[in-house]
């Protein structure tokens, strides 16, 4: 168990940061836009299509957005890894697998509730780009977590 609180802040915003980094970079190769585009994206589930007309506010936004998700999600699991060993000790697999949740509670809960309000049409390449992205999301808080405290 970590001996405080700040035991746990580091693998969480370590990992936070730098899978949020790599998720908002894929989603802009898998999308084959600029990163200007997908943070207005993400703008636009509280700010619905009027994302796109805001220019630097609505990036912003995004990117504060995206930081704030990332780091809950990160938290989430860096908690559980501090209470649970079985998730530091087999990281890759338990990374793999909360990839996999992520991608799930995003793409079929959170993104409906959102101003955005629908499910997203995948075709099955994307399907598959944005499920190997959150994999990776996945594992890099998992190996972050992994050291035991």
């Amino acid at each position: 168990m970590p001996k405080n609180r700040q035991t746990l802040l580091g693998p969480i915003l370590i990992g936070g940061f730098i899978a949020v980094t790599l998720d908002i970079g894929a989603a802009a190769l898998i999308n084959v836009v600029s990163v200007e585009v997908i943070l207005k994206s993400i703008a636009s589930g509280v700010l619905g299509k009027a994302s796109f007309d805001q220019g630097i506010h609505a990036e912003t936004m995004g990117l504060f957005l995206q930081w704030g998700m990332s780091i809950l999600i990160a938290a989430i699991y860096v908690i559980a890894a501090w209470r649970i060993n079985l998730l530091r000790q087999r990281w890759l697999a338990a990374g793999l697998c909360y990839g996999v949740g992520i991608f799930f509670v995003m793409n079929y809960m959170v993104m409906p509730l959102s101003a955005v309000g629908h499910h997203p049409h995948f075709t099955t390449a994307h399907f598959i780009e944005n499920l190997l992205a959150m994999l990776l999301f996945g594992v890099i808080i998992a190996f972050f977590a992994r050291a035991k405290s």
